[in-house]
């Protein structure tokens, strides 16, 4: 029997708990109940468990034979603060929480691949699955770092997957080199004179300056960074005043900035910083500026992904796997691990087709929802894909 037909015949008891994991979501830093619960199985198949990682974080080890090479396996556990409108049975019971991104679906493919693994794989040497709270916020992978992850649980490699709407269902994607972007939030305060709107010449108007500051950020991108290079900067947010009539003393915009290269990175934030401070001192008011560097540029090595490569073709069939995807604009804090130790981040298609986002309990459309929206749902039927995938990874890097 091949690994992905023997994680189908034990499918079902994973997919109920997803369903568990989806009615019962909670936000980074206090999934409690998931990370006892997973302890507790982990701990029944013979892990070593240690737990309190970055409050929630946990990892179970298992070493076989006298093989000395390190494999490292992650899952993501938190759901997001998103209002979901699905209405199938394993809809979530706590109002405004949502596993809207596939992290319960990602924690229950490593924990299928945990038991399969225990039970059915040969190898030697030292499995080390971790389970990680936080990846949407505040950044869980850097806590568990900082708390001596990698000292304590050392890794010749670490490798972690995605669920991606609107990617046939079980196509797995590869990409080697940049694979997802970084990203930064800054937040830009800008202080003047207020007063009557009847009379601007006796003000000085932060509106002003904000319109033209969300006009002049985008010449960075068109203008500052190499054409051939991807470089994003979204203003999300302006918020200034309360009346037609009134201008107001302060404005706030706030900005999601974005690269997939380290020095375009380094040039958006002296850019940005030279020109908000030189357009508001033109217009005649003060401008503060927060620039928070978040996660950083995710970049999967070479060796690690050809790896990746063939046991996701030897799982599947050439057919099955894109060897060299493209580059994603969304960020992922498992680039904090690969800054750390080499690995392999990729893609599980999680279901393709048009999706209305309306949550009408239809499981076609909820997979092909994108992420972080309220309809979205993450598809079973990859459950035994990614877990037969962590299997025979498994068996594959810590062969004798």
């Amino acid at each position: 029997m091949s690994v992905l037909h023997a994680l189908q015949t034990r499918a079902a008891p994973f997919v109920a708990l997803r369903h568990d994991l989806h009615r019962h979501p909670e936000l980074g830093l206090k999934e409690f109940r998931t990370s006892e619960l997973l302890a507790q199985q982990l701990q029944s198949w013979g892990y070593t468990v240690t737990r309190g990682l970055a409050t929630t974080g946990l990892v179970a080890q298992l070493q076989r034979g006298k093989g000395v090479k390190r494999l490292g396996l992650r899952a993501d556990m938190d759901a997001l603060p998103i209002h979901e409108v699905n209405v199938f049975e394993h809809r979530s019971v706590h109002e405004g929480v949502m596993h809207a991104c596939g992290h319960d679906g990602h924690t229950a493919m490593l924990m299928a691949a945990a038991q399969y693994i225990a039970q059915e794989v040969e190898y030697s040497g030292t499995l080390n699955l971790i389970f990680q709270p936080a990846e949407e916020h505040p950044g869980g992978a850097k806590i568990m770092i900082e708390e001596g992850l990698f000292e304590r649980f050392p890794c010749d490699a670490i490798f972690a997957a995605h669920n991606m709407p609107g990617v046939p269902a079980g196509q797995l994607v590869f990409i080697e080199g940049p694979a997802m972007a970084s990203s930064d939030d800054v937040t830009i305060t800008l202080t003047g004179v207020g007063g009557h709107g009847a009379m601007p010449h006796r003000a000085q108007d932060p509106i002003v300056a904000a319109a033209a500051i969300v006009m002049t950020l985008q010449t960075i991108v068109s203008r500052n960074v190499d054409p051939q290079h991807t470089a994003v900067i979204t203003v999300g947010s302006l918020v200034a005043g309360q009346a037609n009539n009134v201008i107001p003393a302060s404005a706030r915009l706030e900005l999601s900035v974005r690269s997939l290269d380290r020095e375009v990175r380094d040039l958006l934030q002296e850019r940005i910083t030279q020109l908000v401070t030189a357009q508001a001192q033109s217009l005649g008011v003060l401008a503060q500026i927060d620039y928070k560097r978040d996660y950083p540029v995710l970049v999967n090595t070479a060796a690690e992904t050809e790896l990746a490569r063939q046991v996701g073709t030897e799982l599947l069939g050439a057919e099955r796997v894109t060897r060299q995807g493209r580059a994603l604009t969304g960020s992922e804090d498992f680039a904090v691990m690969l800054e750390h130790c080499p690995g392999s981040y990729f893609m599980i298609g999680n279901g393709a087709g048009e999706s209305t986002g309306e949550g009408t309990g239809d499981s076609a459309v909820a997979h092909a929802c994108m992420v972080h929206n309220p309809g979205y749902d993450f598809n079973d039927d990859i459950l035994p894909v990614g877990a037969a995938f962590w299997a025979l990874l498994t068996q594959r890097f810590l062969k004798d």
